[in-house]
């Protein structure tokens, strides 16, 4: 399938390469039959599944060695678009021996994750993410066949988005996956609340112990809470270091850093500065420089390009700096 066959521009981009190879030549498409089971020693399971809000539908067979409950071989037949395709092709090697209890526990965030080309970019664009969440249903209508169980004793999580059937679980990592900020992109990346839209906030026609919106919340104060308790870790072992150092070892980390970030920009006015010496004056460290070029006399040199200094040293080497120009 040609690149223009489907999708041109910018558009065509938001896809992987994993996508667009599994759209047009799908590894695991196919069927198992009753005689291919018997010659592969295994018991075939024939699962289907469809989502009624986009039409799309999935057959999964499986091949099962009954001992080991392991899956032999898995193949699928998809009825939807070719993102539909891909992930089903996804889906189905993912399954692949696995045991069927390993198997329930592939999720459709690992279906989508499965398809990317590197682990920080989305396989496909935000609209077209609803087409994985028929893998989780499918596996766990295999698994419930094979086991001679109801569908629903594989679900472990609480359900939010009954009409497209997306868990707490995905939501919140998805969330912090993508750094989502609105219920509008937990909906563009899940399809959770795209459709009877109770589950976004209270006051659809059906009541919810928790919404998306509460979700959101809960989830974005979370990720604050890792931020700051990462920054405090890190500034905690920068001092801790930095403490530790002889005054050689201070000036070189200091110097490193004035070369980076200070340096250049004093010396695209003709100017620079050296360190003279660091003393300690606990709590704090004295750092004493001197102004060199176009920097010696100016004015600035004691307000603004001063707390510059003062301000990087305290950010990227320690807290308790102060810059002192003689």
């Amino acid at each position: 399938m040609a690149k223009n066959d489907l999708i041109s521009g910018s558009i065509w981009d938001e896809y992987s390469n994993q996508v667009i190879r599994r759209m047009d030549d799908p590894t695991h498409q196919g069927e198992i039959t009753e005689e291919r089971a018997k010659e592969l020693g295994g018991k075939l399971i024939i699962a289907d599944f469809g989502a009624e809000s986009c039409g799309d539908a999935v057959r999964l067979y499986w091949c099962i060695e009954e001992g080991t409950n392991k899956i032999l071989e898995s193949k699928f037949k998809s009825f939807g678009c070719g993102t539909a395709i891909a992930s089903s092709d996804a889906m189905a090697e993912l399954c692949e021996g696995k045991t069927v209890d390993e198997a329930v526990k592939i999720t459709n965030i690992d279906v989508e994750k499965a398809l990317r080309d590197d682990p920080n970019t989305p396989a496909v664009p935000p609209q077209k993410m609803h087409c994985s969440v028929m893998a989780y249903d499918v596996i766990k209508k295999a698994a419930a066949t094979y086991k001679g169980v109801d569908m629903e004793s594989f679900e472990t999580e609480v359900i939010i988005c009954e009409c497209a059937r997306v868990t707490l679980g995905t939501i919140q990592e998805v969330i912090k996956l993508n750094d989502l900020k609105s219920v509008e992109e937990i909906t563009d990346y899940t399809k959770a609340g795209a459709f009877c839209k109770s589950c976004i906030k209270p006051g659809g026609h059906e009541e919810k112990d928790i919404y998306l919106v509460d979700i959101l919340n809960d989830v974005r104060a979370e990720m604050e809470q890792e931020k700051l308790k990462e920054a405090a870790d890190a500034s905690a072992a920068g001092q801790s270091t930095f403490d530790k150092m002889t005054i050689v070892q201070r000036i070189k980390v200091i110097d490193e850093v004035l070369d980076s970030e200070i340096r250049p920009m004093l010396m695209m006015d003709g100017g620079n500065m050296e360190i003279i010496d660091i003393k300690e004056n606990i709590p704090f460290y004295d750092l004493y420089i001197r102004y060199l070029g176009a920097c010696n006399g100016c004015a600035s040199g004691d307000t603004g390009t001063l707390y510059a200094i003062e301000s990087v040293l305290k950010q990227k080497v320690d807290e308790n700096i102060r810059v002192l120009p003689i």
